[in-house]
């Protein structure tokens, strides 16, 4: 028999820096092959100190000496040819604080098959080589921790890979984020405070909203029923505060107006909230949270294809088809889902097509391009606050959302490089297609008009507080009637981050944008004004670094400047800290992270601020001595700071986990709206068109502060229970609203004397809109490999708010305005979901929403959704 038919074993080194080499003709997976093929495979391991256990391929002593003289001529040459022809992947094995894990299990696999393994090192570091080539993955395991499955690279013969691997004590992939940093870091070395929302946990969802109040901090209020426009208020901030990214690609409009509303769940691998300013990273409008959204990639060595279609009341259908797989150098993943509903009002159907792509090639092991796409179509009737007016407005409005990018990344070394170029192309039509209601002729400060108005209905408040009339419409005589507007994006970003030890990161960033936006209004009261377009161009320079100390003290500061075509130049500093007294351990209370954040965040005015905003309108009136008088400026950057502190505490290991923490923000120079009765009564404006209905400007200020804890429990591996709460005090400290109380003229409703209202925006002392001071949420999930079920429930409390039913009674007043303070009702929204593997390829699943059947959900005038449900299958066909 030749030698190369049997594993020859030899060790190089001593002490605790040898390794033994195997070389055999192995499949890879330890199985021989046939005799006269050579030596296909080293098997490379690291011997820690102390020995290794006995292996399958040690030889007795006397086959060793016979085999010694053909051993070492073979080897050099053959780990010289394994060298120049094989695959090498080196990474450290780290706990999730960074701590080294000697003595860790590392096993290059390639399929189901084992292309090599090592055993760490005392600093952690590992090498594996193989001369297979293809798509390849880590299965790292190593005592008291979980078995780490690493995400599928691409490594061919010649190719050098580097792999730094996360055991987590209780997950197999371990919890990173990309948000917080712009560098993958493991959760438990951040001092900021964040929520992921995995894959699993959107599988069977229709959209985002209800997993997004998942979240402590976060209020997210819809306004209608499926599809309705969705605002995300996160630690009290307004929700144009939130720099939405999807696969890097900065999203929401220009000036930061998102809907979340619209957002299917199809093609989302999962969803980061970052709760704080982040505007050092990640630019405008960063000034509360960042949300990123990611897309999936193939990882199958075989294509698979998944099918989900299901059918439910209120004539709601959705079906769903998703392909994906790799294929040597190349994963590929595509999706396309479509979703449509009655919803419970007339005028009120709603449609949704969503399609998406991720698309990955590696043109060497360490360079990947990559391209994703995602474009969104929904309509849907527009019956505006149905409750106000007791009849649907016949309307439409559509939207068409593309967002794409094109990234090519590298990683030499130590030294990391990523370029992204990305698009954004928001469109949005609305248009009232008849008259609603009555037509009545107006009186206003403008004199006579006609409009259209609604059914005589009695509004009622959560505070107690009611009124009864009919309410205008404001949609004039002309149908069919409306508007369209875009917010169009390019952007280029660099990226460029060193690491100069396993201690320390530098990380510089660029950013381009070029934004452009059109608004059309035919019924703006002036030419210049139905018809606008803007361009800006801004630009963004990051410096940031990170580190740590001894694996317990970790750290990150960095600054940005921010040079905006709009409002100049900002700067954005930030700093973070999260210090670990206590190590995680099994025992009761071992565990303990102790982080503080401070930072500031700017935003960019949007487009309609800039439109509309109260210099401009003065302007084009010529009353240059009122914005003398009244120090009217152009729009200004909405400025916001915040600090924050919390704690992190294992309380029975890594079963029962307690997060709490205390944040306080204030936010400045934000936008309000002031109607074109004040106008009239401080300004003297009186525009010739009886549709002008007021103006923005930056007026307003707040405080945000409040505490939110979140805690965990996982009595078993079936079990998993979560439960959240939120109190937020916020008040306004300025307002426009409240100047004009000074000025004689504040809103009140004559039926109610003496009590004055915030029509548009909140006043001085009192809470800002719709933002409920507490929130909480629960998840009760029971899985078993069969079947699972949960429980969902999300909270709120009364919230204050507005009718904006500001001189829109049938005589032109002010009747149907009700006093702000805990205006909205509050809720509780339970959702149950159910799944059954009836087999390996085909799931059942249901979903019971909204068990209560509450309709006071979203803001006053807008119902909810009662109760639904909706059930269906899943087909899996294809895959590993």
């Amino acid at each position: 028999m030749l030698p190369g038919s049997l594993p020859l074993t030899d060790t190089v080194g001593k002490g605790d820096s040898q390794l033994v080499v195997v070389l055999c003709n192995c499949d890879g997976n330890m199985n021989p092959r046939q005799s006269g093929d050579r030596f296909r495979h080293a098997h490379i391991s690291h011997i820690p100190e102390g020995g290794m256990e006995e292996s399958p391929f040690m030889l007795s002593p006397l086959r060793r000496y016979a085999a010694a003289f053909v051993f070492r001529a073979l080897a050099a040459s053959t780990l010289f040819t394994i060298s120049a022809h094989a695959v090498i992947v080196r990474g450290v094995v780290t706990d999730p604080l960074g701590a080294a894990l000697p003595g860790a299990r590392v096993q290059l696999m390639q399929g189901k098959s084992v292309a090599g393994f090592a055993i760490a090192g005392p600093d952690g570091s590992f090498e594996i080589r193989s001369t297979g080539s293809g798509r390849f993955f880590l299965l790292t395991s190593a005592p008291t921790f979980t078995p780490g499955i690493g995400r599928d690279f691409y490594g061919g013969r010649t190719d050098v890979v580097s792999r730094n691997v996360t055991l987590e004590v209780g997950s197999v992939t371990a919890q990173m984020t990309v948000t917080a940093t712009g560098i993958s870091t493991p959760i438990q070395q951040t001092s900021s405070a964040i929520n992921l929302v995995p894959f699993s946990a959107l599988q069977e969802r229709v959209g985002v909203v209800d997993d997004l109040r998942q979240s402590p901090g976060v209020a997210a209020v819809q306004s209608g029923q499926y599809g309705g426009a969705t605002s995300l208020f996160v630690r009290g901030g307004n929700s144009d505060a939130n720099k939405v990214m999807i696969d890097g690609v900065t999203s929401e409009n220009v000036g930061g107006v998102f809907d979340y509303g619209i957002v299917a769940s199809t093609a989302l691998d999962g969803i980061e909230i970052y709760r704080g300013p982040n505007s050092v990273l990640y630019g405008s409008d960063a000034g509360a949270s960042v949300v990123n959204f990611t897309t999936p990639r193939g990882g199958t060595l075989r294509p698979v294809l998944n099918y989900s279609g299901d059918a439910g009341n209120f004539y709601t259908y959705r079906n769903e088809v998703t392909v994906g797989g790799t294929h040597n150098k190349l994963d590929y993943y595509g999706a396309f889902s479509r979703f449509d509903s009655s919803n419970a009002l007339p005028h009120d159907k709603f449609h949704a097509a969503t399609s998406a792509a991720n698309i990955g090639y590696n043109l060497t092991a360490n360079t990947l391009a990559r391209f994703t796409i995602r474009n969104g179509v929904s309509a849907i009737g527009t019956p505006g606050a149905h409750d106000f007016y007791g009849v649907s407005a016949n309307g439409k409005q559509g939207d068409q959302n593309l967002y794409s990018g094109a990234t090519i990344e590298n990683r030499h070394n130590r030294w990391h490089n990523l370029a992204r170029y990305g698009i954004a192309r928001k469109r949005e039509q609305q248009t009232l297609f008849t008259a609603p209601g009555t037509l009545l002729m107006v009186p206003s400060f403008f004199g006579p008009y006609p409009d259209y108005y609604g059914n005589t209905v009695t509004i009622r408040g959560a505070n107690g507080y009611s009124a009864t009339g009919r309410a205008s419409f404001l949609a004039g005589t002309n149908f069919p009637t409306g508007n369209d507007q875009s917010s169009l994006r390019d952007e280029l970003y660099y990226q460029s981050d060193y690491t100069l030890s396993s201690h320390f990161i530098g990380l510089f960033g660029f950013r381009y944008e070029n934004e452009r936006g059109s608004f059309n209004n035919p019924g703006a009261f002036t030419p210049s004004s139905q018809h606008q377009k803007i361009k800006r161009t801004n630009y963004q320079y990051t410096l940031q670094f990170q580190g740590d100390f001894r694996n317990r003290l970790f750290y990150s500061f960095g600054g940005a400047i921010e040079r905006n075509n709009l409002y100049g130049t900002a700067g954005t500093p930030r700093f973070g800290l999260a210090w670990v007294p206590v190590l995680p351990g099994s025992g009761l209370f071992r565990g303990t992270k102790l982080r503080a954040n401070a930072a500031t965040g700017v935003q960019e005015p949007s487009l309609a601020s800039e439109y509309n905003s109260l210099y401009k309108q003065l302007s084009d009136s010529g009353d240059t001595a009122s914005i003398t008088a009244y120090h009217v400026r152009p729009m200004q950057a909405l400025r916001s700071r915040t600090y924050d502190i919390g704690v992190d505490q294992n309380i029975i290991g890594q079963k029962l986990i307690l997060k709490a923490g205390y944040f306080h923000n204030q936010f400045n120079r934000q936008v309000e709206y002031v109607d074109g009765g004040t106008l009239k009564s401080v300004f003297g404006i009186k525009p010739s068109n009886p549709f002008f209905y007021g103006a923005l400007l930056n007026s307003l200020a707040f405080r945000a502060q409040g505490f939110e804890g979140e805690l965990q429990y996982a009595p078993s591996s079936h079990v998993l229970l979560r439960g959240g709460y939120t109190y937020l005090a916020s008040v306004v400290s300025q307002s426009f609203s409240t100047d004009a109380i000074n000025n004689g003229t504040a809103a009140q409703n004559p039926n109610l004397p003496g009590i004055p209202i915030g029509s548009t925006s909140p006043l001085v002392g009192q809470r800002p809109f719709r933002r409920p001071p507490q929130t909480g949420f629960f998840s009760a999930l029971y899985e078993r490999q069969k079947f699972s079920v949960a429980l969902k429930g999300a909270f709120a409390s009364r919230a204050d708010d507005s009718t904006f039913l500001s001189y829109s009674d049938v005589n032109g007043d002010n009747t149907l305005l009700l006093p702000n303070r805990n205006l909205d009702f509050g809720y509780a929204k339970l959702d149950a979901y159910g799944t059954y593997a009836a087999t390996r390829h085909v799931t059942a699943f249901a979903e019971l929403g909204n068990l209560l059947s509450q309709q006071h959900i979203g803001p006053i005038g807008y119902p909810g959704l009662p109760f639904t449900f909706r059930t269906g299958l899943k087909v899996r066909i294809g895959g590993d």
